[in-house]
């Protein structure tokens, strides 16, 4: 296609800066309708980001004969069914992490790109950051040696709306997001690894709910190796005390160790036999459009987007290997 035009289901939040802006920012990209079922944020959201069309009906918006893909932004209880019948309505998908509330819908929806011929992406899009792009290339330049091993940690304290009973986010509802913050937040991490270090083969760990907050888990350990044979080890709580926030992962090899961040960007340090060395980069403002970029790319032919479905599915693969201690 010579251009990309662009139909957006589920137009909130992570719409407005994170991602939004880039479907019509990117030249041979256009956004030319979004769909709510507000039929009020619909029309807001359209008229503020410039979008042709609103629609308060998916089906209305999956049929838009000028829209050929589709965004798939709504919570993760609805990722699967839209994305298969944006698929089999005859539409490209980029859809929003995690990439199902399963791995069984992760795989419904590989099964419906290779039936309707419409290709998968998912929004993993640290892949295309600087940020991670100078992790991966100081791995590749063998600053560690051979690498043996993988910690992350990442623990913060409950958010105001986890303390009052009344006022959840939807993010801590396995019914509506299939778990709670491991399920919004660690894919991320566990696709930022794939991306540095490989598939991921075995996985042991255990989920369990500490702070009686909500319902889904909110502490977690896991233990795991990769293809590879290097192997990790991750710990993620949101409910410990603010004195022991961490967003860290540390890569360790024989000959040094690198740390960085999955989503506070501190500096990345290298600590090897040439002493410490730390380094920064400047974030987007769209913090999705290098990746939406990729996308852009491939659908019209002329590159490769590092994300599609496959290896989308990981994270949630991953998730479910983990037992629920109660």
């Amino acid at each position: 296609m010579e251009t990309v035009r662009w139909g957006i289901i589920g137009a909130g939040d992570v719409c407005e800066v994170k991602s939004g802006p880039a479907f019509y920012k990117i030249e041979h990209s256009e956004l030319v309708a979004v769909m709510r079922r507000d039929a009020a944020k619909a029309a807001n959201f359209a008229q503020r980001h410039g979008a042709r069309r609103w629609y308060d009906d998916a089906d209305a918006l999956f049929h838009d004969p000028e829209v050929n893909a589709i965004y798939v932004a709504t919570p993760p209880k609805t990722h699967a069914e839209y994305a298969i019948r944006a698929m089999q309505a005859g539409k490209a998908v980029y859809v929003e992490k995690p990439m199902a509330m399963t791995y069984d819908e992760c795989r419904g929806m590989i099964a419906a790109s290779k039936a309707t011929g419409m290709p998968l992406f998912v929004a993993h899009y640290r892949r295309s950051l600087p940020y991670f792009i100078k992790v991966k290339s100081l791995l590749d330049a063998d600053k560690l040696g051979t690498i043996v091993s993988v910690l992350v940690r990442q623990f913060r304290a409950p958010l105001p709306s986890d303390l009052e009973s009344h006022d959840h986010t939807w993010r801590v509802e396995p019914s509506v997001a299939g778990g709670g913050y491991l399920f919004d937040l660690a894919p991320h991490t566990i696709d930022i690894l794939d991306f540095l270090l490989g598939r991921i083969a075995r996985v042991h760990g255990f989920t369990t709910n500490r702070g009686g907050l909500y319902s889904a888990e909110d502490s977690v350990t896991a233990a795991f190796a990769f293809e590879s044979g290097v192997v990790g080890n991750a710990l993620w709580s949101f409910v410990s005390s603010s004195a022991a926030d961490s967003d860290r992962v540390e890569i360790i090899g024989t000959n040094g160790i690198l740390s960085f961040s999955v989503f506070g960007f501190i500096p990345i340090v290298l600590e090897n036999g040439d002493g410490t060395q730390s380094f920064t980069t400047e974030q987007p403002q769209h913090i999705q459009q290098p990746f939406i970029q990729t996308v852009v790319d491939e659908l019209r032919g002329i590159g490769q987007s590092p994300c599609h479905g496959e290896t989308g599915a990981r994270p949630n693969w991953f998730m479910e290997q983990l037992a629920v201690v109660r």
